[in-house]
């Protein structure tokens, strides 16, 4: 199965918990329909993304990049590539790379949230598909060269750092688990 294969089949499975989310869903679903390239960066209408939320629920934390082309805190991902299996996989992989964290596991049931957001061109479009990654006990973060920092942060302390995208999906995935 291609990546745009799976992707269009986890968006198929996604049930949104409101409209918005399955407006959203179904937008991906005809971004795909329409366009054979929409999981590229070479797609100029936009293209599936995937990310997870790095969390540690024993310790009720959160940990968060500083992206250095945006400066804002960011949970971990970013662009699907080639070698990807699934989309879930390409989740699981920024999440480690970005982390630096061996032994990421995906929360079980698929993504947790969608989130479209504006960028610059010549692209227009990050279609956000966002998973939540359980940290294993005693897990060490190591930054990455697309960090400007990384830190762990309170549930409680996210809304004052990140934007209100992150916030919904620590919402979401507090929920999950």
């Amino acid at each position: 199965m291609s990546l745009h294969d799976d992707a269009a089949s986890v968006l198929k499975e996604y049930r949104g918990r409101d409209d918005e989310q399955s407006a959203l869903r179904d937008a991906y679903l005809a971004h795909l329909a329409a366009h054979p390239d929409g999981m590229w960066k070479s797609c100029g209408a936009g293209h599936l993304t995937a990310s997870a939320l790095v969390v540690d629920p024993e310790r009720g934390k959160v940990l968060l990049t500083l992206h250095r082309k945006l400066g804002m805190w960011l949970q971990m991902g970013g662009h699907c590539e080639p070698g990807d299996g699934s989309l879930a996989a390409a989740a699981l992989r920024e999440a480690t790379e970005e982390s630096g964290i061996a032994g990421l596991t995906l929360l079980p049931g698929g993504p947790v949230t969608l989130d479209r957001h504006a960028i610059p061109p010549p692209c227009h479009w990050h279609l956000d598909v966002q998973y939540a990654a359980l940290a294993p006990p005693g897990a060490v973060e190591s930054i990455s060269e697309e960090s400007l920092d990384l830190r762990w942060f309170g549930w409680d302390e996210v809304a004052a750092v990140a934007d209100a995208s992150v916030v919904r999906l620590l919402e979401r995935t507090r929920a999950a688990l």
